[in-house]
């Protein structure tokens, strides 16, 4: 990615991760673009950053993905980044055989269809650049799931697989897929991660995965995530999945 030069968007840019790295990409020059589904969070980032816009989306609905990405590219013909960033992690118990199928089909719709969905809208438009960049946002629980968020989890794995197939299909245009797959950081994703001492700092975080970005990764992956990412390779992935789960 150009950072100084790039206009991006990145959805989920309200809180979190999507905040601090649209911040940190303002800060190096980029025209940022953040969306979110609550119009007060974005105004307050925005008004923090002179300069940045927003536009809402709910990347739950398909119709509202399709208008969102026509008034983005309407707006900002320039558009050559796309960070697919909106997400939620939920905790599920299904130890009784009791499933909640509104955070199972709530998780789905917006972790996984709602970065296929944003692709299909967008792709196009980043075609005709020369340069152009579509980032998903996979997890380290794309290597080794936690058992406690078993629907996300799984949307991360997928997210993963088909960030491999996609770049796959567009080795040859000017767009490059970028896979970005963070740790545990000390964001308000799901409750105790921003005090959980092993969640990883968030300007840490922000920092080292810019540093990626701009040496031209292709999987962003940052150090703390390694123990996970890397596991399989190692040939530790049952001590590690043990480590993160718990012995049974």
């Amino acid at each position: 990615m150009d950072t100084a030069n790039d206009t991006v968007l990145i959805t989920g840019g309200g809180t979190g991760i999507g905040r601090a790295f649209a911040e940190a990409l303002h800060a190096k020059g980029a025209k940022v673009i953040i969306a979110g589904r609550r119009a007060e969070v974005l105004e307050g980032v925005c008004a923090a950053n002179p300069g940045m816009v927003f536009e809402t989306v709910d990347v739950a609905d398909a119709r509202s993905i399709k208008a969102f990405a026509a008034r983005v590219i309407a707006a900002h013909p320039d558009l050559n980044a796309v960070i697919s960033n909106a997400g939620i992690m939920k905790a599920e118990d299904l130890s009784d055989g009791v499933f909640d199928m509104s955070v199972v089909d709530e998780t789905v719709a917006i972790n996984l269809l709602g970065t296929i969905r944003l692709a299909a809208a967008v792709l196009p438009h980043l075609q005709t650049k020369p340069a152009a960049s579509f980032v998903t946002v996979s997890s380290g629980l794309a290597f080794v799931p936690l058992a406690a968020t078993p629907t996300y989890s799984a949307t991360k794995a997928a997210i993963r697989s088909w960030s491999q197939s996609l770049r796959t299909q567009l080795a040859g245009t000017s767009v490059r897929v970028i896979e970005w797959a963070p740790p545990a950081v000390a964001t308000d994703l799901m409750p105790g991660h921003a005090e959980d001492p092993r969640s990883m700092p968030l300007a840490e975080f922000t920092a080292e995965s810019l540093a990626l970005f701009e040496a031209g990764e292709a999987e962003v992956l940052v150090g703390r995530v390694k123990f996970l990412s890397e596991a399989d390779r190692r040939g530790d992935y049952a001590a590690v999945y043990a480590a993160l789960n718990g012995a049974h």
